[in-house]
């Protein structure tokens, strides 16, 4: 366990050095959706464990610890990988899981604070409420060590591997159970029910684990709407409900957060208020993105490379509009779903009067120029090459959805083509994350030379699952840019 005043926690920027990240391996609930439960647990189809974990997402563990943590895997690959290896590395409560404390599993951290009785029985008490457990079953997860309940608590399996209840598959998404946005933790509020328990477990995990403790005061929760038990249920509209992959700290003072499938503006709007009245962020954009599954979140439509460099769809913001086309917003509190995509922007102080952009690279530019202090161009690379029905096609599989691991190198997955195809021609090194790591075994290379890279994983079943290495990660501290 860390020593308490050792954790901290800041993040400025998309794109500053990652020091330490949080994530969840793929666990045993993901080789449990059926098909007819895939669309209730926001699943497009069902996926295969063992490749994923085996042949995708151990890659992306051994590359974050390269660069963050690469004491605890240089030189050492080849015994973690050997055929005759358990994979204990990769399993939280196993005697030989890597348990970094830059590369934190969620999973882990849910562990060690059901050690803590208070805590456990707390816990327990709401999950079997939310799952709507007998007492008789409440007390039989009492009687579990902590490692088991936290795997019962994700995975939805006993130890004697019977499904107790719905596993939480979408947990490897850490990026959606909240944000941190300077020293603040703002937790999310998800849109629908298959991520309650998720989101139960992660606010128990910051306001309980001893990481967190000297930030504890410096966590915000989204209310709910007033009144809310009036709404009828469904009408997720006119909940307060938001998801991490729609907000985005892109400078030290201002803050994105997009609003369509799973983020409201009536969330947008507590947002804004509590992040002014706190004065954590002087500035914040709204971005209202189309109701449809393509653009589930705002991680989906861009992600940023380096100070002067985006990667994003093609704008869905129509050009040549003036201030008359848009209909009156009032602190975005209106709740009518639309599919026409605007851009707002408030200051502190100045709510009234909120800034508009007409276009999603004006704003891009404006961020890159005005406040990163890029003396260059600012330059877009485009999903497929901006190229039909590839731009599409490559925005679904995550092509706009890339992890900076520091300014210029970026993981994304290897099968959009046309996307990768425009970033060599903006001089960027594409590389297979296996290849590197192989030159980081042999001392070819070192992480801290990269540079102007894209570095690529398999994605034959990862990319399945509906979300790239910005929605599989959750920044806890960059340094600043």
């Amino acid at each position: 366990m860390l020593l308490k005043n050792d954790f901290q926690l800041q993040v400025s920027s998309e794109i500053g050095n990652l020091r330490r990240v949080l994530i969840h391996s793929p666990d045993k609930g993901l080789g449990q959706v059926v098909p007819s439960k895939a669309q209730d647990w926001l699943f497009e189809d069902i996926v295969h464990l063992e490749t994923i974990r085996k042949k995708e997402y151990d890659l992306y563990i051994k590359t974050l610890l390269y660069f963050l943590d690469p004491d605890l895997v240089k030189g050492k690959i080849k015994n973690i990988d050997a055929k005759n290896s358990t994979r204990e590395f990769y399993k939280p409560g196993k005697p030989g899981f890597y348990a970094s404390d830059k590369v934190v599993e969620l999973e882990a951290l849910l562990g060690d604070i059901l050690t803590d009785e208070i805590v456990r029985r707390q816990l327990v008490a709401a999950v079997c409420a939310t799952e709507g457990c007998t007492y008789q079953q409440q007390q039989m997860l009492l009687k579990l060590a902590a490692n088991e309940l936290s795997t019962l608590f994700i995975s939805g399996t006993l130890p004697d591997k019977k499904i107790f209840f719905a596993p939480v598959p979408n947990l490897i998404f850490t990026r959606d159970i909240g944000t941190v946005i300077n020293n603040h933790i703002l937790l999310n509020k998800p849109a629908r029910k298959a991520r309650t328990r998720e989101a139960l477990l992660s606010k128990y995990i910051f306001f309980n684990h001893p990481f967190f403790e000297n930030y504890r005061q410096n966590i915000i929760e989204v209310p709910q709407s007033e009144q809310h038990f009036l709404i009828p249920e469904g009408e997720i509209d006119q909940q307060n409900t938001l998801e991490g992959g729609d907000v985005m700290m892109v400078s030290e003072n201002h803050l994105l957060i997009g609003c369509g499938e799973r983020t409201t503006p009536q969330a947008a709007s507590e947002v804004i208020r509590i992040l002014f009245e706190k004065n954590v962020v002087q500035k914040v954009t709204v971005i209202k993105i189309p109701h449809k599954r393509d653009f589930m979140h705002l991680d989906t439509v861009f992600t940023q490379v380096k100070k002067n460099l985006w990667v994003l769809l093609s704008s869905l913001f129509n050009q040549g509009k003036t201030d008359e086309d848009f209909l009156p917003i009032n602190h975005l509190t209106e709740t009518k779903k639309s599919d026409q995509p605007e851009i707002i922007q408030f200051e502190n102080g100045k709510i009234n009067t909120p800034r508009r952009f007409q276009k999603l690279e004006d704003l891009l530019c404006d961020i890159s120029e005005n406040e990163l202090g890029s003396n260059a161009k600012t330059e877009f690379i485009y999903s497929g090459n901006n190229v039909f029905p590839y731009d599409s096609r490559e925005q679904w599989t995550d092509g706009c959805n890339l992890l900076a691991l520091k300014e210029g190198v970026v993981l994304g997955y290897d099968r959009n083509d046309k996307t990768l195809a425009a970033f060599k021609a903006k001089g960027f090194t594409v590389i297979k994350a296996a290849d590197l790591l192989s030159k980081f075994e042999n001392s070819e290379l070192l992480p801290e030379n990269i540079s102007n890279t894209v570095i690529t994983f398999p994605s034959a079943e990862l990319s399945r699952a509906r979300g790239g290495f910005h929605c599989m990660s959750m920044p806890l501290y960059r340094n600043e840019i």
